[in-house]
């Protein structure tokens, strides 16, 4: 009999579920998405949960075990109530998405679902260091840079929540100015800064076009995003003592030398010889990783 885990992941644009194996795999036509964005509410969250669960339960096989429900969602968030205060999304500022998931898969499955809510950027670290490409470390983190930036660590194998289940937070943490990491470098702020200094286009997939084509505006932005993140992870490593960082998310692809650029500005930033070498790499689950690693929650 193959034990599958129900996976949420829940984020500033959208949440997603799907059926994920013991092994890691997820299961084919399993797998659907419900917006959710800056106008987001209770009952649309809710609305979204019931749809994206109902799918997914729908294609589990017969013969299967569900050992329960594991949801990473953008933070922060509070595991002793279950509940998420997601920065991008205000006005879900303490909707309680561990009951909603429970309810509508408990509903659809007629029994009660042991069900564990998670920090996105700690599902994902613990998706990289089981399958992906932080694994075997003694000391990794794994962030996204994308909508926001979030971030996990994981020590020998085990995820590390810290007290309220927000530790790896690094887009909330502050950088020059008084802004926020995630308010310089994630892909919002990166087209809205470029546009302050003349550029004339408007998303991260604007940037990474013009970019490529030349334009010294877009690759600025692309650099100082970059930047950022290396510095910010140069802290992080002399703090915690690092062997690799793995980056992923959408705004992280918007150039070929994202993640070599993180990595010199790491290496350039960094205050010890330690910490100068921790290595940055590529993500190595694709967009199937905060799936993974919401699964992972109840399957490890």
């Amino acid at each position: 009999m193959t034990r599958y885990a129900l996976a949420v992941d829940v984020g500033g644009t959208k949440m997603e579920a799907a059926l994920v194996a013991e092994d890691g795999r997820l299961l084919p036509g399993s797998r659907s998405r419900q917006p959710t964005g800056r106008d987001a509410t209770f009952e649309s969250l809710d609305a979204a949960v019931v749809a994206i669960v109902e799918h997914a339960l729908a294609a589990l096989p017969a013969d299967a075990e569900l050992v329960g429900a594991g949801i990473g969602s953008a933070g922060p968030v509070d595991r002793s109530l279950g509940a998420i205060m997601p920065v991008n999304m205000p006005l879900a500022r303490g909707f309680v998405l561990e009951e909603a998931v429970r309810a509508a898969a408990s509903t659809v499955l007629g029994g009660d679902v042991r069900t564990v809510l998670g920090h996105d950027g700690g599902a994902l670290a613990l998706a990289e260091s089981w399958l992906g490409a932080t694994q075997g470390a003694g000391a990794s983190l794994s962030i996204v840079v994308s909508t926001g930036v979030g971030g996990g660590f994981v020590a020998n194998g085990a995820y590390i929540p810290g007290a309220t289940g927000n530790a790896g937070h690094l887009g909330q943490v502050r950088r020059e100015g008084g802004l926020t990491l995630e308010e310089i470098a994630s892909g919002p702020a990166s087209a809205a800064w470029a546009q302050q200094q003349g550029w004339t286009g408007a998303t991260g997939e604007d940037l990474a076009r013009d970019a490529a084509a030349g334009d010294p505006l877009a690759r600025a932005a692309i650099e100082r995003s970059a930047r950022e993140v290396g510095e910010a992870l140069a802290d992080a490593a002399t703090l915690v003592d690092l062997d690799v960082v793995a980056i992923g998310g959408g705004f992280s692809r918007v150039s070929s030398d994202y993640i070599d650029l993180v990595q010199q500005a790491l290496t350039a930033s960094a205050a010890h010889e330690y910490s100068r070498r921790t290595r940055v790499v590529r993500s190595g689950l694709g967009d199937e990783g905060p799936l993974i690693g919401a699964a992972a929650l109840v399957l490890r």
